[in-house]
């Protein structure tokens, strides 16, 4: 009996890795195509043109302390070579260590419109949406531009945005992104892994059905679009709230565009154990958002199954799906480093199959776990996307030493307008323009 049940346990093992294996090496074949496909539609587009007359823009810039490449990101959005543009920043308290970071670049360019705005501790449980709602009550403009504070953009960035609003029909878009690493090797398979992994799935899903998401790094909506999805506070309790922003988009008639401007994302994570549990803080998000397809991703490790297939079952045939393996994932590697423009996947060829390794073993910890780990705080994830803090916030909005930092600011004739001076320091939402800093 065990000699029937170990034969077909071992039968069963090998149908699957077979299964997997090539299923991941169709899936490689796949995005080389995808990702040639969509480089093709780029250079076609290189000589699109801008409005006569280009829509003003609003930059929103939800921020939580100051990593260190924070300054050199939030300077690429001050030089940007447009036209009418302004930039909301937005932090909890006072005391956060990216305050003293904007007020350095307000102060540096004044010609820029530029506010900082204190939000007190969110009620919400994505606290980053309860921030975008408030740049967006504040925000003078009719499309809204979102990215995340570690990332970094070409000084043509706006204007390629404005490109892709030409067309009325879009009322969301987003950008395919670089990893950019530092010096920490974790961050460099981080970035690797950006690059090579994650945008591949990206030109593949467009290639496929079309964008129906956006991307955090970079997406941008029109205030109509975001008001017939129910405004950011109806996201309040979604953790992938970039995937939620773009689906909501679409399912309400809108088209959401995938832009052919590529921007930089920084790796800020240092360490092995900062780097795995970011990963997998991200791949059990995706398993709550969208179960479905998370089993459907373990299709896009093709060289993790091939190594593993080789392993269990060593033989010439196993052997020969691992080189093909691996050959379609540099090739594809190679393919989306010329569509990113990414001078680092080629002599970081290396790192791909450790990079791999980490992602595979990042993808099975998602099946497990009901809690993340998310800017230092726990939180319980839901079903349908949601989750919630597992210790409740103290919610009231200034916090006594915030209140003191206000009232010496509104003493000094250094806060807000006359207008606002005159409302007590405890307004739901407090803004410090350019002017006054």
């Amino acid at each position: 009996m065990w000699n029937s049940v170990l034969t077909i346990f071992h039968s069963f093992t090998m149908l699957i890795l077979i299964v997997t294996t090539l299923g991941g090496i169709a899936y490689y074949g796949i995005a080389i195509y995808a990702a040639r496909k969509h480089c093709i539609s780029y250079n076609s587009k290189q000589g699109n043109q801008m409005p006569i007359l280009p829509p003003p823009i609003s930059l929103l810039k939800p921020l939580c302390g100051a990593d260190a490449d924070l300054a050199q990101c939030l300077e690429t959005f001050f030089v940007q070579d447009y036209p009418a543009y302004e930039i909301l920043f937005a932090v909890r308290q006072a005391d956060d260590s990216a305050v003293a970071v904007v007020q350095r670049l307000m102060s540096h360019y004044p010609q820029i419109a530029a506010r900082l705005i204190f939000t007190g501790e969110p009620p919400y449980a994505n606290a980053k949406i309860y921030s975008l709602e408030k740049m967006a009550d504040a925000a003078h403009h009719q499309i809204l531009v979102i990215t995340d504070s570690d990332s970094s953009v070409a000084p043509n960035y706006l204007q390629d945005i404005a490109k892709t609003f030409v067309a009325p029909e879009v009322g969301a878009m987003t950008n395919l992104y670089r990893g950019i690493s530092g010096d920490d090797l974790w961050s460099k398979l981080e970035a690797i892994g950006m690059s090579t992994e994650f945008m591949a799935g990206v030109v593949v899903a467009e290639m496929i059905e079309g964008i129906k998401f956006t991307l955090g790094p970079s997406m941008a909506i029109r205030t109509d679009c975001l008001r017939a999805i129910g405004g950011f506070a109806a996201m309040a309790d979604y953790l992938a709230d970039d995937f939620v922003l773009g689906n909501w988009a679409d399912q309400a008639g809108y088209r959401v565009a995938l832009s052919c401007h590529t921007i930089n994302h920084h790796a800020t994570a240092i360490g092995f154990l900062s780097s795995f549990k970011h990963r997998l803080r991200w791949n059990r998000s995706t398993r709550r958002s969208r179960p479905q397809g998370y089993v459907g991703q373990g299709f896009t490790y093709g060289l993790s199954w091939a190594s593993l297939f080789c392993l269990v079952f060593p033989s010439l045939w196993s052997l020969a799906a691992l080189v093909a393996s691996l050959s379609a994932r540099l090739l594809l590697a190679w393919q989306l480093s010329r569509l990113l423009k990414d001078r680092t996947v080629l002599s970081r060829f290396w790192l791909i199959p450790l990079q791999d390794v980490l992602s595979f073993a990042s993808w099975l910890g998602g099946f497990t776990g009901k809690e993340i780990i998310w800017r230092n705080e726990r939180y319980r994830l839901l079903t349908g996307g949601r989750f919630e803090p597992v210790k409740p916030r103290h919610t009231e909005f200034l916090a006594a030493d915030e209140t003191h930092f206000i009232a010496a600011m509104v003493r000094d004739g250094k806060y807000g307008t006359s207008e606002e001076r005159a409302d007590p320091p405890n307004a739901r939402t407090l803004v410090l323009n350019d002017s006054h800093l």
